[in-house]
């Protein structure tokens, strides 16, 4: 069965904010203003200083948790033309390779995430150049300046965690790698990033009704699925990863993502498995023929393709209800239903002048669709408005953001506080 979401509750504006006790919403609809805020602090930190340096060897971000997306929106940004190469790293060991040429970029919202900060000092020790981001009174700020880095603080807005705090992490360092040379990120773009994330907040905003606020709306639909999203390239497999995060992190709800089209067999065979309207056969009983991505159309399909008895194939087709012939039959009460799959398709916006590439890359966006919706998938679609890389991104992410976290508020959980999480803290401590 899948989770009963309250419809009802995501229109009452002053219950929603009554049970999001960190208040997540806010926080979230803040993401534009702390954009504007963090170019603000990032030049007030010096970052003028990165390029006065002469230009690293290479890049290495340390960040964790609802911090890791900057890491992977940096690799983004960077991999079509940084003259360097640009690399992850959660925790130690730092590479063998890292010093004085290298720059290492630590991230952390407290300042005091064991892995970023122990990166940072084992960096400072081998002479690395270092940028930090986080508190401003933290280890992380201590070992940065100690080092003679750049360090630059989070201001002081709402942030109820480092997942509703993304774009003042993120935003020093798109511009300390655009001072370098790494990336094309001026203040401009972020502040163009900085809007679309205001127009967002407005679309998605608590007062505005499920019908016509698109984040509720995905949110509705997706409780009704076991959900799986992909992103139809580089820019949109970051924001499933992003959505995978907070979907399981916000709302509790695991939810696999992948990118196309390296993604696109693995996502495709779940359709024949349990939680789609042809699947929950027994394995091996269908056609082994090896089906071209897109050619599948089950209006062809006859009993012979899965080797059993055509009333036995029919009877899988129906649905609740039609099982008995009874029309009133309660599915949740006379027989046991499987959530459905859903998909959540992430597309970055058509390009303008179209290439080749593009073009392959959507036929074969269309050609997952269609095979999920042929296959009785729940598919459920949304694009990026056209803008620079980062502002696209900022589209895709407040989607996602805001529709986890009504996700968890419809479902009756707090989006901020997990009782599961803070038990393993206190196991762990």
């Amino acid at each position: 069965m899948a989770p009963h979401i309250d419809d009802a509750l995501l229109d009452d504006t002053d219950e929603l904010l009554r049970k999001d006790s960190l208040k997540t919403l806010r926080a979230l609809a803040t993401a534009g203003a702390q954009t504007r805020e963090a170019v603000a602090l990032t030049h007030e930190a010096g970052i003028d200083r990165l390029g006065r340096l002469d230009r690293p060897r290479s890049v290495l971000v340390a960040a964790l948790g609802g911090s890791a997306l900057v890491a992977d929106v940096l690799e983004l940004l960077a991999e079509p033309g940084s003259p360097v190469p640009v690399q992850a790293r959660r925790n130690l060991p730092l590479p063998g390779w890292v010093g004085p040429l290298d720059l290492v970029v630590a991230v952390s919202l407290s300042g005091r995430a064991p892995g970023p900060l122990a990166v940072a000092a084992e960096a400072a020790r081998r002479g690395a150049s270092l940028l930090t981001v986080g508190a401003d009174d933290s280890p992380l700020a201590e070992v940065s300046r100690r080092a003679r880095g750049v360090h630059v603080g989070t201001g002081r807005g709402p942030r109820a965690n480092s997942r509703t705090a993304l774009w003042s992490l993120l935003t020093p360092v798109l511009l300390g790698a655009d001072v370098l040379g790494l990336i094309d990120c001026p203040d401009r773009t972020m502040a163009e990033a900085a809007d679309r994330l205001d127009e967002c907040a407005e679309s998605f905003r608590p007062s505005s009704e499920t019908f016509v606020n698109p984040a509720k709306l995905l949110a509705v639909q997706l409780a009704e699925t076991v959900p799986v999203v992909l992103g139809d390239g580089p820019l949109g497999g970051v924001a499933a990863a992003r959505a995978s995060s907070m979907l399981a992190r916000t709302a509790r709800v695991p939810a696999p993502f992948g990118e196309l089209p390296d993604a696109a067999s693995q996502i495709v065979a779940c359709f024949d498995g349990p939680y789609t309207a042809i699947g929950g056969r027994r394995p091996g009983t269908y056609d082994e023929r090896r089906i071209r991505l897109g050619d599948i159309d089950t209006s062809r399909w006859e009993p012979h393709h899965f080797d059993e008895p055509e009333g036995e194939l029919m009877e899988r087709r129906r649905g609740p209800g039609e099982e008995t012939g009874d029309l009133f039959a309660d599915p949740y009460l006379d027989t046991a239903v499987p959530p459905r799959l859903g998909l959540l398709m992430l597309r970055d916006a058509t390009a303008d002048p179209p290439s080749r590439e593009s073009e392959e890359s959507a036929a074969l966006t269309d050609a997952v669709l269609q095979t999920a919706r042929e296959a009785g998938v729940r598919v459920m679609e949304r694009r990026a408005a056209p803008g620079a890389p980062v502002v696209r991104l900022a589209d895709l992410v407040a989607t996602v953001d805001f529709t986890a976290t009504y996700l968890a508020l419809g479902l009756g959980l707090d989006p901020s506080v997990s009782p599961h999480v803070a038990d393993l803290r206190d196991r762990t401590r």
